[in-house]
């Protein structure tokens, strides 16, 4: 998954639609045919972009972040989606949503799309456009209601870190209170559970690219469940891969029945 954020953080002014489109191309020609989750630009809560001059917000994990803050400023968006619908030449690319609560955020974003592509033909500018647009499940809203946005989703991510943040009312960034909420409870794997069997009815790919994916004890539970990602950290592969080639799917299954009855 490429973390876009990381572009536009730590300098003074935004990339430009080329700036992004020279490191979405790059990208995507290293990994050769691969598929790269290009999330668009997470920005907010604990990220915050100086020259946006986004006001300052009580609580910014619940305000303006992620794709709203992409509503509030459609020019930025707008080179964002330009970029990676040009760089779509290179490879297989997929564009991922971040904070998306409401169905109608996705058409926003679908429209905002096609608005995009339409900018590109007339300018007669090489891209593609059939390019998937799927959603981040980081919000209790989205999580019990993957089957309505299925229908305007191509696909899922489930974003543990603030799934488990927003179910749990608990501020991941305070160590005292995230060690006594930890992401695997029981409220969080049961939402995981019910967005990966509304994902399954509705043929939809659904992975996980919260930190719980790179966890030994929780990944067999969440293949058991049926997730067909896992996202981490290069250094967490190996170690993962062997953990989960120990148990056949049966056990796995089994083991996420057991930790789902609390």
């Amino acid at each position: 998954m490429f973390r876009t954020e990381f572009l536009f953080l730590e300098r003074t002014t935004a990339p430009s639609e080329d700036e992004q489109y020279a490191a979405y191309g790059e990208t995507l020609e290293i990994m050769a045919g691969r598929t790269v989750i290009i999330r668009t630009l997470d920005i907010g809560g604990d990220k915050p972009l100086p020259y946006l001059h986004v006001a300052p917000e009580a609580n910014p994990f619940l305000g303006v972040r992620g794709l709203r803050l992409c509503m509030q400023h459609t020019d930025l968006f707008q080179a964002q989606l330009r970029a990676i619908l040009r760089a779509a030449q290179h490879g297989d690319v997929w564009i991922m949503l971040p904070m998306v609560a409401l169905p109608s955020d996705i058409t926003w974003a679908r429209a905002q799309l096609r608005q995009a592509a339409a900018t590109l033909q007339a300018q007669a500018v090489p891209h593609r456009t059939d390019v998937p647009l799927g959603i981040m499940i980081e919000t209790p809203a989205a999580a019990v209601t993957v089957d309505v946005l299925a229908r305007e989703a191509d696909f899922f991510s489930i974003g543990t870190n603030d799934l488990s943040q927003y179910t749990l009312a608990v501020d991941r960034g305070q160590a005292e209170l995230s060690a006594r909420y930890p992401h695997d409870t029981l409220p969080v794997l049961r939402l995981i559970q019910q967005a990966v069997q509304a994902a399954q009815q509705a043929g939809k790919h659904i992975g996980v690219c919260g930190e719980l994916g790179g966890v030994p004890a929780v990944a067999p539970l969440l293949a058991g469940m049926g997730v067909q990602e896992l996202s981490m950290s290069p250094a967490l592969i190996p170690p993962m891969k062997a953990r989960l080639r120990e148990l056949t799917y049966a056990e796995a299954h089994a083991a996420a029945l057991h930790a789902l009855t609390g």
